[in-house]
């Protein structure tokens, strides 16, 4: 509370300096918070498009999958699933994004060849070759959507954070400092006016002596003319 406070000139200064501070802090995190949202909106855009994208990859996986069995049967479906030998390898790095750490998925060895997957051509038809085909682009397409996704997360986690020291900033240390301001300075004007009426007043007591003094002097005079000097 601004009467905790006390009403010195060596405290109005620190609180201005901490204004000054806090409103330039206030100002750089509003900016960060605007870049943020816009990147955000970016992501957003093409978190969007890689759903749609995963959408129809699962879809078109599914009917190529569920065709191949049908053509084929399961147990050449799971014999040439059983075949593969080399499975994808995920690394992850990282990047930065206005001071915000996101992810960075690169994939190898998703898409094959025939000769990659192990079955070889006499243990493989056109149908589950599109199946493989499909589920290998549904996969890289699923790692796309992970980096998007976790970036996402990660730029939303910081936009909040960043929009909570704003509003603290904004609606809660700024007015106290503001508060505590107008305090100290309503009270220093108080104790001016107070030890300028102070001074009018001792000044006035010490005219009002001196005049005092003036007229006992002066009557001393006139007393001393008005004796009658000795013969």
């Amino acid at each position: 509370m601004a009467e905790d406070v006390k009403p010195t000139r060596k405290n109005l200064m620190a609180i201005e300096d901490r204004i000054e501070l806090s409103e330039r802090g206030h100002d750089t995190l509003e900016q960060k918070r605007d870049g943020l949202i816009m990147e955000f909106m970016d992501i957003l855009d093409q978190a969007q498009d890689v759903r749609s994208e995963l959408s129809d990859d699962y879809k078109t996986a599914q009917r190529k999958l569920n065709m191949a069995r049908a053509m084929e049967g399961d147990v050449a479906v799971r014999g040439a699933a059983a075949a593969l030998q080399e499975h994808p390898e995920i690394t992850t790095q990282s990047k930065n994004i206005m001071g915000v750490v996101v992810p960075q998925i690169e994939s190898t060895k998703v898409k094959k060849n025939l000769g990659e997957r192990g079955y070889g051509l006499l243990g493989s038809s056109a149908r589950i070759d599109e199946a493989a085909d499909a589920y290998e682009e549904l996969l890289e397409t699923l790692i796309l959507a992970a980096e998007v996704e976790t970036a996402m997360k990660k730029m939303l986690e910081e936009i909040e954070t960043t929009k909570r020291r704003v509003n603290a900033l904004e609606f809660k240390l700024l007015p106290e400092l503001y508060d505590n301001q107008d305090y100290i300075e309503q009270k220093l004007e108080e104790q001016e006016r107070e030890e300028i009426f102070r001074l009018k007043k001792i000044k006035g007591k010490k005219e009002e002596e001196e005049r005092e003094e003036r007229e006992a002097e002066q009557e001393a005079e006139e007393a001393a003319e008005t004796v009658p000097a000795d013969d």
